[in-house]
Parts: structure tokens; C-alpha cells; sequence
């Protein structure tokens, strides 16, 4: 495994140009879709080939894909069913390109992931990626007046479902207590010296930030995880030793809206991605009080 660095060079190209040829036709179509460059990063840095990766809120798979592509073995939960398809013909078409290495994806709730995964997982897994939804933040794609036909811009993809049970629609007191369990359940599937990668960026709902990374923080510790570093996955390139943002069309439009009104707010051009490990004395503790409840 490489030596890990604080800051991930994990957008060299577009979004789009990384996931060309390698994910199936309606992909693009997930409002927040992990990029597939940071996936990668986490396994080359923190697996070996032929290591079991887990990403318990899959969405298309994108987790997967690069761990298959990479040789290493892959398991996915995606709770809505279309995104869970979409992720299982992903991680196939990955599986065929990649040999011997095997990826299967499941549907289910990631709160209950003990309840549903084979037995035998239980402390197997070497690494989880994945990252929280971002719920009404999500913006996705945008169609113009030239697209549409139509005076002004209309979006469209920037939902993950219509289902109110979704983590993404819900407040984000109960998403962090829902993450919270879920970062729990992964506890029990990571081996001893396991590593989990949380992906994460903050957002702002009625001009207050929400400072999810430092939250998400919080979850791991809650859920009997380590910390263990704080990197900065970057979404933005580097050329001539500057970054080169590639901001979409709503961040553009918040930014310019707020410096209008004299409030300085900035591109955002990286996600937090927070490493824990598993404790074995706090697993062997938090057992022990779970055999006895």
C-alpha cells in the first residue's frame, strides 16, 4: 500500500471523463455520486489486492467499480431498488473487465446490516468507503433555455427517491443518528485493524452552514470507530501548481448571489475524507455490552 498523504489529488479530470466507459448508460442520472478518483485513492491507500471493501450506502456502485477495477473484492447496499440495479450492473460489467476479482450488491436498509448480510462477513472486511447523503442540498443536473426550449433553467436528477424514509429526506439531527448506527453496524463487519473512509463537505440551508464533516466526526466516535486522519480529497484539478475549480451551475450561482450581498462565500473545491480504524479494545467492550443487553 502507498504511504497516505493529508491532501488526495483525486480530480486530475472531470467527473465525467472518470466515469466514461466504466459505468452503464443511466449512471449519471444519481444526484450524488461519489467521485470515482477518491474511491480509488482510499483503496490503493488503505487495501490490498485480493482486500474485501464495503460501501453500505452504494448508490450506483461507484465504490465497487473501482475496487473491482483495482482487484479487489467488493460488496454494496443501496437502499433505494433502482439505484441498487443500477449499482449491481455496474459492479458486473467491472467484475467481467476485472477478472478474478468479485463484487455483489444487496438492498437493504445500511441500519441494519448484520441483520442481512451473510454471517460469515462478520469481521472480514478491510475497508469501508462511503459518504452521507446530502439530502435537499443535492442539486443535480441542469437543462437550459437552449435545452428546454423554455425561458429560464430547470433541474432535473436531483433526487435520490420519492420515499419520505429515505435518510436523505430527513432532518439532519435523525441523519447523523441514522449514520451513527450505520458507521455501528460496519464496526462489526471490519476486521481488527480495519479501516473505514467517510467522504463528506459541508452545505448551507437558509445561509447557515451545516458542518457535516465535523459531525460525521462525532458519528464515528459515537459509533466506537478510531479517528485517525483528517485528508482533503480534492474536487477541483491542478494545473501550473493552481488549483482549477469546476464548480457546477448552482454553486456558481450561490457564490455570486451571496458576494452580491456582501457575504464572502467561496467555490467549494474538496471533501473532508475522514479515516477511522477499529479499536479492538472498544469493539471487545461495546460486544460485551451488547451480549449482556
Amino acid at each position: 500500500m502507498p504511504a497516505p498523504f493529508s491532501v488526495w489529488n483525486t480530480a486530475p479530470t472531470s467527473a465525467p471523463a472518470q466515469r466514461k466507459g466504466r459505468y452503464v448508460p443511466g449512471s449519471t442520472a444519481h444526484p450524488a455520486k461519489m467521485l470515482p478518483a477518491i474511491a480509488a485513492h482510499a483503496i490503493r491507500t488503505y487495501t490490498n489486492p485480493g482486500d474485501l471493501v464495503l460501501d453500505p450506502m452504494c448508490g450506483i456502485g461507484t465504490t465497487l467499480v473501482e475496487a473491482l477495477h483495482l482487484g479487489r473484492r467488493a460488496i454494496g447496499v443501496e437502499y433505494e431498488p433502482q439505484w441498487a440495479d443500477l449499482a449491481s450492473h455496474n459492479t458486473a460489467s467491472a467484475a467481467h473487465e476485472g477478472g478474478m476479482a468479485t463484487g455483489t450488491v444487496y438492498c437493504g436498509d445500511a441500519r441494519r446490516l448484520t441483520q442481512f448480510l451473510p454471517a460469515t462477513l462478520r469481521g472480514t472486511v478491510d475497508l469501508v468507503i462511503t459518504s452521507p447523503p446530502y439530502g435537499p442540498s443535492v442539486h443535480g443536473q441542469v437543462r437550459s433555455t437552449r435545452d428546454t426550449g423554455e425561458r429560464g433553467v430547470a433541474k432535473k436528477n436531483y433526487r435520490y427517491s420519492h420515499d419520505p424514509a429515505n435518510l436523505a429526506h430527513v432532518s439532519t439531527d435523525q441523519l447523523l443518528e441514522a449514520f451513527t448506527e450505520i458507521l455501528a453496524q460496519c464496526r462489526l463487519l471490519l476486521r481488527p485493524s480495519g479501516t473505514v473512509v467517510v467522504t463528506t463537505r459541508p452545505w448551507r440551508t437558509r445561509g447557515e452552514l451545516v458542518d457535516l464533516p465535523s459531525a460525521a466526526l462525532a458519528a464515528g466516535r459515537a459509533a466506537g470507530l478510531v479517528p485517525a486522519e483528517r485528508c482533503v480529497a480534492l474536487l477541483a484539478g491542478i494545473r501550473d501548481g493552481r488549483l482549477v475549480a469546476r464548480p457546477s451551475f448552482f454553486q456558481m450561482k450561490n457564490v455570486r448571489d451571496a458576494r452580491r450581498q456582501g457575504i464572502p462565500l467561496a467555490l467549494v473545491q474538496h471533501e473532508d475524507a475522514l479515516v477511522f480504524n477499529r479499536s479492538a479494545d472498544a469493539m471487545t467492550l461495546m460486544d460485551d455490552a451488547s451480549g449482556s443487553a
